[in-house]
């Protein structure tokens, strides 16, 4: 679908707005750096248990730093349970507004694109680096753009263990529309654990601390990944859950530390 520009209220100067559907939050902001040569792209995926309280405007600020350091960011909102997410459509919404990058006239790099993503946005990033690897029936298969490199920020990375241990209540149920033994082939399609090994590197950042998505999370996919052969790492930090959204924290200075390691073709 083609997109369409506007300037939103509120936002720093240089950022535009980009359409991939017609329901309001089918969206993404473009933050370009100054200058006209940049390291590469980076996607930034919001978390908040994929619900409908939660929007871009978690990672507008992180979308804004990485601009600063003079990265491309594109920062995606997508449909949320309780608004017309959930299955399939959150899935494919993200797909989508990645997706969008290779219709965007402009000079990008789009053969190095990470992504980055907080607590449910890491379950969304860590999935979309997997979608070439999906039946062709599946939301999001077939993508246009293939992702290099993923980093989950304290991600939900289990989907099965996260529905059944109560990892943000009923979220995970919520989102695909029941629990492991009631849709077990939504969990196959959506659940990063049972995507491994992802052909791109993988650095998983956690707090021990974090009591709203466990980093047992974070490990249980580590070890899967590893057990596979894939190139994946988790960097313990600092600070609590909602750290990863904050640009002076140590937690995301481990991720613009890696990122250039991460890109490296």
């Amino acid at each position: 679908m083609a997109s369409g520009d506007r300037s939103r209220s509120g936002q720093p100067r240089g950022v535009t707005t980009h359409r991939y559907g017609p329901d309001p939050d089918q969206y993404a902001e473009l933050s370009l750096p100054r200058g006209e040569r940049h390291p590469g792209v980076v996607v930034v995926i919001h978390g908040g248990f994929w619900r409908a309280a939660y929007d871009a405007s978690g990672g507008q600020p992180l979308a804004a730093d990485l601009a600063r350091r003079g990265w491309v960011a594109w920062n995606i909102e997508y449909r949320r349970v309780g608004k017309g997410g959930g299955w399939p459509a959150t899935l494919q919404d993200v797909a989508d507004a990645i997706d969008l990058l290779a219709e965007l006239d402009l000079d990008l790099d789009t053969s190095r694109v990470a992504a980055v993503g907080h607590s449910a946005g890491g379950h969304l990033a860590t999935w979309a680096a997997g979608r070439a690897r999906l039946r062709a029936s599946a939301p999001g298969a077939s993508p246009r753009i293939e992702l290099t490199a993923v980093v989950p920020q304290a991600g939900v990375l289990d989907l099965h263990t996260a529905a059944t241990t109560n990892v943000g209540g009923t979220a995970t149920p919520d989102l695909l529309g029941g629990m492991p033994d009631e849709v077990p082939d939504r969990y196959l399609v959506a659940d990063p654990i049972g995507q491994v090994p992802l052909s791109v590197p993988v650095l998983c950042v956690h707090s021990r601390p974090d009591d709203t998505v466990p980093i047992a999370q974070s490990e249980a996919y580590v070890a899967a990944a590893r057990g596979a052969g894939a190139d994946v790492e988790l960097v313990e930090v600092g600070g609590d859950h909602m750290a990863h959204r904050d640009p002076t924290s140590m937690a995301w200075a481990a991720v613009i530390d890696a990122l250039p390691r991460l890109m490296r073709p």
